[in-house]
């Protein structure tokens, strides 16, 4: 085993060992063992689940962070390919919640999730994944004459 220093802020550590107490472990380091050991299964499940996917990524964020509106804004734009919609909701003085729906390749979208979760002054974050199929399809609406083609997103 190794020893390691990680830093935490009060509230994250306090939350913690509220998770410790109600979940009856030993110690801290038991508790964060399992708990990073369930942020590496569920990374590697996203990855390995290919294919497409649309999705909904909820964070919380420091509004008052610097810079950190700014950065969440360019980090969208930077992938506007794959964001369908979000909405922002201000929690109180200092926090705003955002859900950002997004649609696309899912290695793409869990990337473009993980950046925004790892800016600083993003308190939560959490990427909730729906695997889906791209059907091409070539049909009308009720008139044969205005028949088109375009991709139908089915959910898996």
């Amino acid at each position: 085993m190794q020893r390691i220093t990680v830093t935490l802020d009060d509230d994250l550590m306090a939350e913690i060992d509220r998770y410790i107490a109600a979940r009856g472990y030993q110690n801290r380091s038991e508790a964060i063992r399992d708990i990073a050991r369930l942020g590496l299964q569920d990374a590697a499940a996203a990855e390995a689940a290919g294919g497409t996917c649309v999705a909904a990524l909820v964070y919380v964020y420091n509004h008052h962070a610097r810079d950190l509106s700014k950065r969440l804004v360019e980090a969208f734009h930077d992938h506007h390919e794959l964001s369908l919609a979000t909405m922002h909701v201000h929690l109180d003085h200092d926090s705003c919640m955002e859900v950002a729906l997004l649609k696309g390749a899912t290695g793409a979208v869990r990337q473009a999730a993980d950046h925004v979760i790892a800016e600083r002054g993003v308190r939560h974050g959490r990427l909730v994944v729906i695997p889906t199929e791209v059907e091409a399809q070539s049909h009308g609406h009720g008139d044969e004459a205005a028949s088109h083609s375009h991709e139908h997103v089915r959910v898996k």
